[in-house]
């Protein structure tokens, strides 16, 4: 199919570069990667207060009633300029509360910035197969209660509500639980990229009110595998503005660089690793708008789309950040040098909702079970 934005969102992939280029240079992204949350409060208010939290949901939700199309315009900008802090969390969290539970009370002051969101799905062993949460919620009294440890929750120090998924009676069940609830332990763990902090959360007999189940069985199910695909398609435009950023930096590096009285970039070899460079981006690219396009245009696609868009830009991304650090040379290794930045994010980035194996293994249990 031949696919190109629309004006608006030609419009849209403006405004936000030229915001994040003011606001969210490499030095402001250096400063809060060496903070404790990598989160700015002004920095997190030009984004809220743009309206992008909730870009892809309805008005009645406390979104701006456009699309994913929009949503990975605004992803692409936030990877070019590695943007740190809980947009993921926060996007993914309020995705998977407008898709359990629309009547929340948390969905508007999540979309409007007012919360800061994570959601808590990935345990010990990592799995990001829904099937194998062990974390359990029991009923007590009126309300219910969680035991159990959640890892690897991006920004939930910074948090205020945590999407926790858990095991209820044998069924996945879906639990709003504030941060600030007692018994709850969040504590920081090591990660490649610090623009995305990740923390171990452990509940111990963690209080939650009946009305803070958002969903339980079928409908569980349902809401968390429609957040994950929107999750996994914000990762992937994501990482496509990061190859962005690398491909372009690289090039103007290629042509101004000399080697043996002459420019690298007249060098065959290095104009074949930047040709491949290109390739990987544009069919990225290409995969990532067509999966936002399917989520909301063509649901019967969206597994298959969005699957392929994942395997896809989860390798080509891994790839091109390789060749620019090739391209560099020694340069490229060091922590001076912003190309680190986004090698790091890549990195991180590719295991996010499921690396390129856990895909494939989607997509042929798609194919043979069509």
């Amino acid at each position: 199919m031949e696919f190109d934005l629309s004006k608006p969102q030609k419009l849209l992939q403006k405004s936000a570069r030229e915001l994040f280029s003011r606001v969210c240079p490499a030095e402001r992204v250096r400063e809060l990667m060496a903070t404790d949350t990598a989160l700015h409060p002004e920095l997190w208010s030009e984004v809220a207060e743009q309206g992008w939290l909730g870009i892809h949901l309805n008005e009645a939700s406390g979104g701006l009633g456009l699309g994913l199309v929009d949503l990975a315009v605004v992803a692409e900008e936030m990877g070019r300029a590695c943007f740190p802090g809980p947009f993921l969390g926060t996007v993914w969290a309020a995705t998977l509360i407008a898709e359990a539970n629309a009547e929340s009370k948390y969905l508007i002051p999540l979309t409007a910035g007012e919360l800061k969101g994570a959601v808590a799905l990935l345990e010990p062993d990592a799995s990001w197969d829904p099937s194998d949460v062990q974390l359990q919620a029991s009923k007590v009294g009126n309300g219910f209660k969680i035991s159990g440890r959640k890892s690897f929750v991006s920004d939930a120090a910074v948090a205020d509500l945590i999407v926790c998924v858990a095991q209820l009676d044998n069924e996945l069940a879906l639990l709003a639980v504030s941060t600030k609830a007692a018994g709850i332990s969040i504590q920081p763990t090591p990660a490649l990229d610090a623009t995305r902090k990740l923390y171990d959360v452990t509940f111990e007999g963690v209080t939650v009110d009946a009305a803070d189940v958002l969903a339980v069985g079928a409908a569980a199910r349902a809401a968390l595998a429609r957040s994950m695909q929107v999750g996994a398609l914000v990762v992937c435009a994501d990482m496509l503005g990061g190859m962005q950023w690398i491909i372009e930096n690289t090039a103007e590096y290629a042509k101004t660089r000399q080697q043996f009285g002459k420019l690298i970039g007249s060098f065959q070899a290095v104009q074949h690793m930047c040709a491949d460079m290109l390739l990987w981006t544009e069919s990225s690219r290409s995969a990532i708008y067509f999966a936002a396009w399917a989520l909301d245009a063509e649901p019967e696609a969206a597994d298959r789309s969005v699957s392929t868009a994942k395997v896809y830009t989860s390798d080509a991304s891994r790839e091109v950040a390789n060749r620019g650090v090739q391209v560099h040379g020694g340069i490229g290794f060091t922590w001076e040098h912003d190309l680190q930045l986004y090698y790091k994010r890549s990195k991180a980035s590719e295991i996010l909702f499921g690396n390129a194996s856990h895909h494939r293994a989607q997509l042929a249990n798609l194919i043979f079970n069509a």
